[in-house]
């Protein structure tokens, strides 16, 4: 029986043949989708007393929700932090290849730079939705430049800020709008930090600590005025002491407010954290562990020299250095990549391994009704896996956007 074009003209999916991620489980059944979105079965029915109108064979294949990356500085030769004319192009390109490696949306990160660079590409940057011509834009990363000299990383040194003087109006002078930005990463020892960690908060924009000296007692009153984030664990930060864990010790800190959860990024790239570090934290928190790859514009191209910001980077083999040095400057790694190096080096279920793709990502942006499940009525923004977690196809809002036809039956 056709579905009931009273209710919608719109066709019905049935991905068949598959295992389906929900309620953090795989599910042998079939997924159904309706105008870009994961329909309930039993409503179409019992209430409609319809069916699909098109089949997908899967091949065996998993279906878990799309990859979200909140931590991506470029790629395939693109650098967000370099002003331009056209920065929307650039953004669309990385978006466009961002599909064949199962990320569905993701914030595109600028990274320290001068008022001038924000002010000029922050206005070229928007909130889209995903599609045939790419991954969807969620709002933009903001790392820097209010973070400590100590543990600046690759950011550069002379471009670095404070907001001691006014506090959130030095922030707002720097970056000349909040208009589109989703995070903000920060380091809490600034002083006037929590009254600017509180007003990003009220604007609904997720703070994130790092590149910080801070101690266990800072992380935790940045915490309290809601920040909820931690940018890159164990990269750029104190490292873990037992008398001071530092920011890593927000993991398992009894100060957190009540009905307040805190996830934290990590690199899984082989390179940025030990298995062993990767293991300690996933036990420690495993709801809270977000996998970004923090990419850069050398993501997908070969090596020797390009660019991060204002800085100059040199990529050997998989590793990014800042030119002339041994510090790493973001990675060349792909979300897939990240997902398959997790599970493979803390052991975990492949349903943890991709829900720290999907759902901690959108929980941490506050759209899991949206996105980040495969939950009835949330965007049918899906990616298709063999069981060695390899990408096979992407789907945006039901419909296929990278990857082989699928054979319709």
């Amino acid at each position: 029986m056709p579905s009931n074009k009273s209710v919608s003209e719109a066709p019905i999916v049935q991905f068949t043949n598959c295992s389906i991620l929900k309620d953090h489980q795989l599910h042998r059944e079939d997924l159904w989708v309706r105008e870009g979105k994961v329909l309930n079965p039993e409503k179409l029915f019992f209430d409609e007393k319809g069916s699909a109108d098109i089949q997908l064979d899967c091949q065996g294949s998993i279906v878990a929700p799309g990859f979200i990356d909140t931590q991506i500085n470029g790629g395939y030769g693109v650098d967000f932090s370099k002003v331009s004319e056209d920065v929307r192009s650039g953004i669309s390109m990385v978006a466009q290849k961002l599909l064949s490696h199962g990320v569905t949306s993701f914030c595109p990160t600028l990274v320290t730079s001068p008022p001038s660079v924000y002010q000029k590409v922050l206005p070229q940057i928007t909130v889209t939705e995903g599609g045939p011509h790419g991954a969807g834009v969620l709002g933009t990363h903001l790392e820097g430049p209010f973070i400590s000299r100590e543990k600046k990383g690759a950011h550069p040194e002379h471009c670095l800020r404070t907001f001691e003087d006014r506090g959130f109006q030095d922030l707002l002078a720097t970056y000349g709008s909040l208009e589109g930005v989703s995070i903000v990463t920060l380091a809490p020892e600034i002083k006037r930090s929590n009254e600017v960690i509180a007003e990003l908060a009220k604007r609904g924009i997720c703070v994130s600590l790092g590149h910080s000296i801070a101690n266990l007692a800072q992380a935790e009153e940045a915490v309290q005025q809601g920040a909820s984030f931690i940018t890159h664990l164990f990269n750029a930060m104190l490292p873990f002491h037992h008398r001071d864990p530092g920011i890593v010790g927000l993991l398992t800190s009894d100060r957190i407010p009540k009905g307040q959860r805190v996830f934290y990024g990590m690199i899984a790239d082989g390179i940025h954290t030990n298995p062993a570090a990767l293991r300690i934290a996933h036990r420690a928190h495993p709801k809270g562990l977000v996998l970004v790859t923090d990419a850069i514009m050398a993501m997908g191209l070969g090596s020797g020299r390009h660019t991060l910001g204002q800085q100059v980077i040199q990529i050997e083999g998989l590793n990014a250095y800042v030119a002339g040095t041994t510090t790493l400057a973001g990675s060349i790694a792909t979300m897939d990549m990240c997902v398959r190096h997790f599970r493979e080096a803390t052991g975990c279920s492949v349903e943890a391994a991709l829900e720290a793709a999907s759902l901690h990502p959108a929980q941490v942006l506050l759209i899991e009704q949206r996105k980040g499940t495969l939950n009835f009525g949330s965007d049918a923004d899906l990616v298709l896996l063999d069981s060695a977690l390899n990408v096979r196809a992407t789907f945006i809002a039901g419909e296929q956007v990278w990857g082989t036809n699928m054979l319709s039956m």
